[in-house]
């Protein structure tokens, strides 16, 4: 992925999840907003994240458990 394709990071300080008001984490790779505590991953389509609850994809049961694991 380009450098196009990041999200803002000064964008991503101020958003939360529409849920829980929690923090999100960005998949670069996914292109998604992840939050841990809802086990929601928002889409970014064009550079744009969509924060509806609606629009949200479940984090599967493996990615809830990566996700609590301490990076390497």
């Amino acid at each position: 992925m380009d450098d196009s394709s990041d999200i803002d990071p000064k964008l991503l300080e101020i958003l939360v999840c529409p849920l829980t008001k929690g923090p999100l984490r960005y998949d670069r790779q996914a292109q998604e907003l992840v939050s841990e505590e809802a086990g929601l991953a928002y889409p970014i389509r064009d550079g744009i994240p969509i924060m509806l609850v609606d629009e949200a994809r479940p984090l599967k049961d493996a990615e809830k458990v990566r996700a609590r694991l301490p990076a390497p």
